[in-house]
């Protein structure tokens, strides 16, 4: 094999490699930083051996042995980390060939990642710093890309990394999967990680782009990989049905310019089937799992209502009113409510709609939120009350920061005439 081949063979183990080999690492050394440093090491390492040796038999196996032979040289050379190479040194030293690291891998680094994952995603940590360490470790994303990705510059990102990786490594966490009711704890903020990445991907808050499809696919990747750790948690495949779901729908959102395309309006025959297809095993299982009034399930089973429709009119606009009262009840929040709302006026009619929203127009969650007054306006067009509607249209588009969704709705206002 020619040394380039030889390097990208390399490049492309170690980024499918790369979070396996940090989750194994930190459970060891007990320090994500740490980690990923020596998993760094390991690239150096081979990027140095396999273009004379060849590409190993089981690449990830001697990646992790040459990192954690790394880790005994740092122990052995560090004084002050003494008693952590007595404690862990000897044992590693044990196992450090190949052949029994390639087993200890294959036994337990589900484990090992799922541990990483709900590291990473840990409540001592802000969210915006839980969401850019999980792009990092778990997703493997540089920090130009997650930059990128949420539009702020690489500096900011990699000091929130660098701060959270010190968080962590002063809080003392232990290294490992938390149990009982605390994992339940947990995994709330694994979760919400997770579909924040989405969220952020399906509907850009802010920028000249509507979506960004690959953050979506990122957060997808994460989901697929959360359901093989943690099969019998419910929420979780609620979790990735939604988004499976949800994501059926990018192509179609969109315009060829750019201006977004509403739901009731789009091309259906662009919407992915196997995507859908996806979440509705996935909405299967966690409804199996006895997670039917789940929050992340309940939202499935209300994207799910739109996958089923073949047009828009068939639509079952009055189950999908029903799904949200129920999830009103497990899931409180002004913006389920606003939905509801939206439900409402479908099933029911635009004046049913514009009741509800009466009720939670004060809600401070909602104050400046784009999306109340841009329904508000939407009920009030179908009632035929067009200047009321254009002002609402108009001031949804003065909240937006979305420059395409800031052009949609003043389009809106501008049909409503003067």
């Amino acid at each position: 094999m020619a040394a380039s081949e030889t390097h990208q063979a390399i490049e492309t183990v170690f980024r499918i490699e790369r979070a396996r080999l940090i989750a194994g690492l930190a459970q060891m050394v007990r320090d994500v930083g740490q980690a990923e440093e020596l998993a760094q090491d390991a690239l150096v390492i081979a990027l140095s051996e396999w273009p004379k040796t060849g590409v190993p038999k089981n690449p990830g196996a001697w990646l992790m042995a040459a990192a954690k032979r790394r880790a005994i040289d740092g122990f052995r050379r560090n004084k002050m980390l003494a008693r952590k190479h007595a404690e862990i040194g000897r044992d590693l030293e044990d196992e450090v060939g190949v052949e029994n690291i390639e087993a200890t891998m294959d036994d337990d680094i589900g484990d090992e990642l799922l541990s990483l994952m709900f590291t990473a995603c840990h409540p001592v940590l802000s969210t915006e710093a839980r969401v850019a360490l999980t792009l990092r470790l778990i997703g493997g994303l540089t920090t130009d890309e997650i930059a990128r990705a949420f539009l702020s510059n690489e500096a900011t990102i990699a000091q929130r990394i660098v701060r959270a990786k010190r968080t962590l490594g002063a809080s003392g966490l232990a290294f490992e999967i938390p149990r009982a009711q605390a994992r339940t704890a947990r995994l709330a903020s694994v979760l919400e990680v997770i579909f924040l990445i989405f969220n952020e991907g399906y509907f850009a808050t802010a920028g000249e782009d509507l979506i960004r499809p690959a953050l979506c696919a990122e957060a997808q990747r994460l989901g697929r990989i959360l359901v093989r750790l943690a099969p019998d948690e419910p929420e979780v495949f609620g979790l990735l049905a939604l988004m499976e779901i949800q994501a059926s729908r990018l192509g179609a959102r969109t315009a060829p310019d750019g201006a977004p395309v509403p739901l009731t309006e789009q091309n259906r025959a662009r919407w992915d089937q196997l995507l859908i297809r996806r979440g509705l095993v996935a909405l299967e299982r966690a409804e199996g799992l006895g997670g039917a009034d789940g929050p992340y399930a309940l939202q499935a089973a209300l994207a799910a209502c739109h996958a089923r429709a073949h047009r828009v009119e068939d639509t079952d606009w009055t189950r999908m009113a029903a799904l949200y009262d129920r999830l009103s009840q497990v899931m409180p929040s002004p913006v389920v409510d606003l939905n509801r709302a939206v439900a409402y006026s479908m099933a029911f009619g635009p004046e049913a709609g514009l009741a509800l929203v009466d009720e939670i127009a004060e809600a401070a969650a909602l104050r400046n939120y784009a999306p109340l007054p841009a329904a508000k306006g939407d009920f009030l067009f179908r009632a035929g009350r067009l200047a009321e509607a254009r002002e609402q249209f108009e001031r949804a588009a003065g909240f937006s920061r979305n420059a395409r969704e800031k052009e949609f709705l003043l389009g809106r206002a501008a049909a409503c005439g003067g």
